[in-house]
Protein backbone atom coordinates (compact mmCIF):
# COMPACT_ATOMS: atom_id res chain seq x y z
CA UNK A 1 0.00 0.00 0.00
CA UNK A 2 1.24 3.49 -0.87
CA UNK A 3 -0.15 6.64 0.10
CA UNK A 4 0.26 10.20 -1.14
CA UNK A 5 -0.07 12.83 0.90
CA UNK A 6 -1.05 16.70 -0.78
CA UNK A 7 -2.79 19.96 -0.23
CA UNK A 8 -0.25 21.83 2.17
CA UNK A 9 0.70 25.34 2.44
CA UNK A 10 0.98 28.54 4.25
CA UNK A 11 -2.06 30.29 4.98
CA UNK A 12 -3.35 32.63 6.96
CA UNK A 13 -5.36 32.53 10.59
CA UNK A 14 -8.73 31.66 9.80
CA UNK A 15 -8.32 30.31 6.38
CA UNK A 16 -8.78 26.71 4.64
CA UNK A 17 -7.14 24.18 3.26
CA UNK A 18 -7.95 20.67 2.40
CA UNK A 19 -5.58 18.16 2.54
CA UNK A 20 -5.23 14.98 0.21
CA UNK A 21 -4.53 11.46 0.62
CA UNK A 22 -4.24 9.01 -2.40
CA UNK A 23 -4.35 5.34 -1.81
CA UNK A 24 -2.73 2.86 -4.36
CA UNK A 25 -2.18 -0.83 -3.89
CA UNK A 26 -5.22 -1.62 -2.36
CA UNK A 27 -9.01 -0.29 -2.10
CA UNK A 28 -9.22 3.05 0.20
CA UNK A 29 -12.37 0.76 1.95
CA UNK A 30 -10.47 -1.77 3.40
CA UNK A 31 -8.79 -0.06 5.95
CA UNK A 32 -9.01 2.57 8.53
CA UNK A 33 -7.77 5.64 7.44
CA UNK A 34 -6.20 8.46 9.74
CA UNK A 35 -4.37 12.09 9.53
CA UNK A 36 -1.46 12.82 12.07
CA UNK A 37 0.51 15.64 12.29
CA UNK A 38 3.71 16.60 14.05
CA UNK A 39 5.18 19.89 14.85
CA UNK A 40 8.81 20.69 15.51
CA UNK A 41 9.97 19.81 18.59
CA UNK A 42 6.54 17.80 19.45
CA UNK A 43 5.65 14.11 19.48
CA UNK A 44 3.29 12.54 16.73
CA UNK A 45 0.10 13.40 17.44
CA UNK A 46 -3.55 12.20 16.05
CA UNK A 47 -5.76 14.15 14.40
CA UNK A 48 -8.55 12.58 12.61
CA UNK A 49 -9.62 9.27 11.22
CA UNK A 50 -12.76 7.52 9.22
CA UNK A 51 -13.54 3.76 9.06
CA UNK A 52 -13.30 1.49 6.16
CA UNK A 53 -16.49 1.83 6.25
CA UNK A 54 -16.79 5.53 6.16
CA UNK A 55 -19.42 5.68 8.31
CA UNK A 56 -17.26 5.87 11.40
CA UNK A 57 -15.48 9.14 12.00
CA UNK A 58 -13.09 10.23 15.17
CA UNK A 59 -11.58 14.02 15.92
CA UNK A 60 -8.90 15.20 18.32
CA UNK A 61 -10.86 17.74 20.56
CA UNK A 62 -8.29 20.43 19.52
CA UNK A 63 -9.78 20.51 15.82
CA UNK A 64 -13.50 19.13 16.49
CA UNK A 65 -15.59 21.46 14.78
CA UNK A 66 -12.67 23.08 11.89
CA UNK A 67 -11.57 19.87 10.55
CA UNK A 68 -13.72 17.24 8.40
CA UNK A 69 -12.32 13.79 7.12
CA UNK A 70 -14.25 12.15 3.94
CA UNK A 71 -13.34 9.78 1.48
CA UNK A 72 -14.43 9.37 -2.16
CA UNK A 73 -14.15 5.17 -2.51
CA UNK A 74 -14.01 5.89 -6.75
CA UNK A 75 -10.56 8.18 -6.30
CA UNK A 76 -9.62 6.36 -3.48
CA UNK A 77 -8.60 9.37 -1.72
CA UNK A 78 -9.02 10.67 1.86
CA UNK A 79 -9.40 14.13 2.75
CA UNK A 80 -8.77 16.23 5.35
CA UNK A 81 -10.85 19.91 4.83
CA UNK A 82 -9.48 22.12 7.56
CA UNK A 83 -11.63 25.29 8.53
CA UNK A 84 -10.69 28.13 10.83
CA UNK A 85 -6.85 27.62 10.82
CA UNK A 86 -4.94 28.19 13.46
CA UNK A 87 -1.04 29.06 14.14
CA UNK A 88 -1.05 26.05 16.51
CA UNK A 89 -2.48 23.80 13.31
CA UNK A 90 1.16 24.38 12.07
CA UNK A 91 2.81 21.09 11.39
CA UNK A 92 3.72 18.42 9.01
CA UNK A 93 0.76 16.54 8.62
CA UNK A 94 0.71 12.62 7.56
CA UNK A 95 -1.73 10.28 6.60
CA UNK A 96 -1.69 6.71 7.39
CA UNK A 97 -3.82 3.72 6.95
CA UNK A 98 -4.35 0.58 9.24
CA UNK A 99 -6.30 -2.86 9.31
CA UNK A 100 -7.20 -2.20 12.88
CA UNK A 101 -11.26 -1.23 13.71
CA UNK A 102 -11.60 2.62 14.01
CA UNK A 103 -12.83 2.29 17.88
CA UNK A 104 -9.17 1.30 18.59
CA UNK A 105 -6.84 3.18 15.89
CA UNK A 106 -6.27 6.73 17.44
CA UNK A 107 -2.71 5.54 18.07
CA UNK A 108 -0.21 6.29 15.42
CA UNK A 109 1.40 2.99 16.63
CA UNK A 110 -1.60 1.01 15.20
CA UNK A 111 -0.75 2.28 11.42
CA UNK A 112 0.90 0.16 9.01
CA UNK A 113 1.34 2.67 6.05
CA UNK A 114 2.31 5.87 6.08
CA UNK A 115 2.34 8.75 3.55
CA UNK A 116 5.25 11.26 3.29
CA UNK A 117 3.65 14.53 4.78
CA UNK A 118 2.90 17.58 3.67
CA UNK A 119 3.38 20.55 5.35
CA UNK A 120 0.97 22.93 6.79
CA UNK A 121 1.76 26.63 8.18
CA UNK A 122 -0.67 29.15 9.53
CA UNK A 123 0.24 32.59 10.09
CA UNK A 124 -0.80 34.97 12.81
Amino acid sequence: VQLQASGGGLVQAGGSLRLSCEVSGRTVNTYTMGWFRQAPGKEREFVSLISWTGGTTYYADSVKGRFTISRDTPKNTVYLQMNTLKPEDTAVYYCAATRTIATMAASSSQYNYWGQGTQVTVSS
